[in-house]
């Protein structure tokens, strides 16, 4: 699966044009390295976004069912098969007590992987399935990833913030993939503002616009942490590192494997700290409520 291509042609990572698998830059769009030292033909393989959706959902799906793995609590409404509160913390799971009081930092992005009931993860897959190939399109495979970090620790510090210096506002615990989802619609309005693609434009805010609504009438929704991943997605892609009309570099594909890279180091941060904790003494938050 991680052959290597020696020799060849192969299509440039950045423009979609056919190269030279051995070409220093590309001859279409002047990237450098189009071929990723033989490894391009390889993630094509994983797919148009290069594995980021199949790496997302089942890496959501496989940390969801980790967290069931204690038991689960029945809740109303759509609540089905909700993971522990005390499963998620350990998981990584964010917000105002994890981060201020037990210091987790890392959680901010670890919680963008954890999901709370089985209608919440379903949803956010969904969501990401469907805005994954037109962000792909948009800015490019590496890049979609980076956005989607981004905006996942975006929501998660903005809810934070919104914790510490607003009464009564922000969640004390946050989990889910949906500050990362309005993080691709603030995206992909940036694009159609940048590209002047008023249909892209006008169809991602009426999507956030949608989901913002059904967040307030809904119990539980942290809406802070939208609002965060929204302007986080926003306002990075008005940088000219993530300009929708320059081509996606190198260093964007190396950032975005250490995103996933870090996703795990986080994960492992927050089972190893809630050992240090539980052999301290220390005491696991026992409602999330």
């Amino acid at each position: 699966m991680l052959a290597r291509q020696k020799s060849g042609g192969v299509i440039c990572y950045a423009c979609n044009k056919l190269v030279s698998v051995d070409a220093q830059t590309c001859i279409h769009c002047g990237v450098s390295n189009p071929g990723l030292w033989g490894y391009a033909r390889t993630l094509r393989r994983l797919g148009y976004d290069s594995g980021f959706t199949s790496i997302v959902v089942w890496g959501c799906i496989g940390l969801y069912l980790l967290t069931l793995a204690d038991g689960f609590e029945s809740g109303g409404n759509f609540e089905l098969l909700s993971p522990k509160c005390r499963s998620l913390f350990i998981a990584g799971a964010a917000g105002g007590v994890t981060v201020l009081e037990y210091g987790r930092w890392w959680s901010l992005l670890s919680s963008g992987w954890l999901h709370g009931d089985l209608f919440h993860i379903a949803f956010n897959m969904l969501w990401i399935s469907r805005l994954a190939p037109s962000v792909t399109k948009a800015y490019g495979s590496a890049r979609l990833n980076i956005i989607y970090t981004l905006s996942i620790i975006s929501g998660g510090l903005l809810t934070v913030l919104v914790f510490k210096y607003i009464p009564n506002q922000g969640s004390w615990l946050t989990i889910g993939a949906s500050g990362g989802v309005f993080g691709l619609f603030g995206a992909l309005v940036s694009y159609g503002q940048r590209m002047k693609d008023y249909a892209i434009k006008q169809s991602a805010i009426i999507y956030a616009v949608i989901g913002f609504a059904f967040g307030f009438v809904t119990p539980n929704v942290n809406n802070w942490g939208h609002l965060g991943g929204f302007l986080g997605g926003y306002l990075f892609t008005k940088t000219p590192w993530l300009d929708a009309k320059k081509s996606q570099k190198v260093h964007d594909v190396l950032i975005a494997i250490a995103c996933f890279g870090l996703v795990i180091i986080c994960v492992l941060f927050s089972v190893l700290d809630s050992i240090r904790l539980l052999y301290a003494g220390g005491v696991f938050p026992k409602s999330c409520s």
